[in-house]
């Protein structure tokens, strides 16, 4: 086993160097970018240019999906993927109203409904002094449990969605781009209660209907967004007491309790959504930032929820941000104000230029892409349609050194598997719960960075052990709507001799190209997890080696199916 391990990393390894002999240029069939501009030369081979486009710009490829995008042509397709608008998704959206039933509700309704389970113990409390000593009554315990499995109900649905979401649909690249700005913008579900009702909201009408429009638009809808306001906690930040006001304040008390400056969203704003962290700024900035930020809130669930400016929460005084200065007796339009000033700032645009290449080309993109894209983002004023098209139809974008030289993180690794078997969606818990076993739970990353964008940060002998066993898992039959039957040929390969049955595996799971070590694995048809120690079970030590029980032990062609999924080629993009 340990034997297999390190043959794993070593591969791995391999995987991000550059190969021995490069591939004869071939350029575009059209001779065209999507854009409209002659194309350059592109250092990968025609197949390789198909499969780069469907494992970046797509969570991988369905059965079938190589030979259209290569009929109709790649740029072709990458201009088509680029106007999401123009795709008829109807069978996605069939799916999800017919399997979902909570998160298209408006979130209010949802928590007048289903109360957090603390709101309904503090209005027992108010409204009998002996609550405490007497208990709830038995209709409060009632109430109390439909709630609190309404809460889970949720946020079942909301991660389960997702994960469907991104499996079915033909708008592949606006889930790629949302799953992006879902993490640069990235909220925590177990922030508290209420958060859970948003979460739906948040990714649907704010992040995905904007993943492709203008940054300032987009940046506006998170700004507004319940989501964002109660996960970093703008939606209790008041002027402090020494401040000037609008008008006089209402009383120091009311919704959310305390008065008083938060910082939290202008520092993130400046760190995380915009400059980033060497981007020019100052703490004076982020003070001025959260200040002018100040009666930024929301309405209770009682008035039906959705973003609301308190004036009289709103420091008034003069700000001072980034060269900029806002005069004093002024509100909402301190905060939208501030928005364009970040939006449009020069560390900004490079900021996203290079963490839109990094999500695309490689984990440490080309200074000049990265420039390129940059003026791009500037000039267009900030158009992420034409940065992302910049980026996707670059010489860098089809290098050889860029092919395969991405770690998949867990949410890609699964999406990918069930896409590549030609499974379904699932609108049970299981497939998102998977993701999670695999170390990154939807809406779970509690810090406001979001999750790794870099292949070290995933990779270690831990997770290489927890991806095998998640090949292993799908290859018995484990997920719901995915077999290892599903893949082209599987009619027929399965009484087929051993070499041929994995050449077919290779051609449909691995795009016709894995390195000897990986064939020599898939030939010799053992799963080395197998023979692991019972002393070894707990050697993974990561979230994705507990709660699975025995580990599923298939046979014949489904064992080499499920090498093939754990293998370095399926795991990187």
């Amino acid at each position: 086993m340990r034997h297999f391990v390190r043959l794993t990393v070593l591969i791995f390894a391999a995987a991000c160097a550059p190969r021995g002999q490069a591939p004869q240029p071939v350029a575009p069939a059209q001779g065209m970018t999507g854009g409209g501009t002659p194309a350059l030369s592109r250092e990968q081979t025609a197949d390789q240019q198909v499969a780069h486009a469907l494992n970046r710009l797509a969570f991988g490829p369905r059965p079938g999906d190589e030979a259209r995008v290569r009929a109709m042509g790649v740029d072709r397709w990458i201009d088509e993927q680029l106007h999401p608008e123009r795709i008829d998704d109807a069978r996605t959206e069939e799916f999800l109203r017919s399997s979902y039933h909570m998160i298209g509700e408006p979130p209010a309704e949802l928590e007048q409904r289903y109360p957090p389970p603390g709101q309904i113990v503090a209005a027992r409390g108010r409204g009998n002094a002996g609550a405490a000593r007497d208990g709830l009554s038995a209709v409060d315990s009632a109430r109390l449990k439909e709630s609190a499995a309404a809460l889970r109900q949720l946020t079942a649905e909301v991660q389960s969605s997702r994960v469907a979401r991104a499996v079915l649909s033909d708008r592949q690249l606006q889930e790629v781009v949302t799953d992006f700005w879902l993490n640069h913008f990235t909220v925590y579900d177990a922030k508290g209660p209420r958060e859970r009702y948003l979460l739906a909201e948040y990714a649907d009408r704010v992040i995905r209907p904007n993943a492709l429009g203008k940054f300032r638009t987009l940046l506006g809808a998170v700004a507004k967004s319940d989501a964002m306001l109660f996960y970093l906690d703008n939606w209790e930040s008041r002027a402090d007491s020494t401040r000037p006001h609008l008008m006089p304040p209402a009383g120091r008390g009311g919704r959310g309790g305390r008065g008083g400056l938060n910082e939290n969203y202008g520092r993130e704003l400046l760190e995380l959504h915009t400059l980033g962290v060497d981007g020019g700024y100052t703490q004076a900035d982020v003070i001025d930032a959260a200040r002018a930020l100040t009666g930024w809130t929301f309405k209770g669930a009682q008035q039906g929820g959705g973003f609301q400016f308190v004036a009289a929460w709103h420091d008034a005084g003069e700000k001072h941000i980034l060269g900029h200065t806002l005069e004093a007796g002024r509100g909402l339009q301190d905060g939208e104000d501030l928005l364009d000033i970040v939006a449009q700032h020069p560390s900004t645009a490079k900021f996203i230029a290079f963490k839109l290449a990094r999500r695309f080309v490689s984990d440490a993109p080309p200074a000049a892409l990265v420039s390129r894209a940059a003026a791009v983002f500037t000039s267009t004023h900030g158009d992420i349609r034409e940065v992302v098209r910049t980026i996707v139809t670059s010489p860098e974008f089809f290098a050889r050194a860029a092919y395969r030289s991405k770690v998949k993180s867990p949410f890609e690794v699964v999406v990918s598997t069930v896409r590549a078997l030609g499974g379904q969606g699932d609108a049970t818990p299981r497939t998102a719960a998977a993701v999670a076993q695999l170390g990154q739970p939807i809406f779970g990353h509690q810090a406001p960075n979001g999750w790794p964008e870099t292949g070290d940060e995933w990779m270690n002998t831990g997770a290489i052990l927890n991806r095998i066993n998640f090949g292993m898992l799908v290859a018995s039959g484990r997920l719901p709507g995915v077999s290892p039957m599903g893949i082209p040929g599987s009619d027929s390969l399965p009484r087929a001799p051993v070499d041929q049955q994995v050449d077919g595996v290779v051609r449909a799971i691995l795009g016709g190209d894995a390195s000897p070590e990986t064939r020599a694995v898939l030939l010799s048809g053992e799963n080395p997890l197998a023979k692991r120690p019972a002393a070894d079970a707990g050697a993974a030590g990561t979230q994705g080696a507990r709660g699975q029980g025995q580990l599923p032990q298939p046979r014949g062609f489904p064992l080499i199916v499920g090498l093939a999924l754990g293998s370095p080629e399926f795991q990187r993009r």
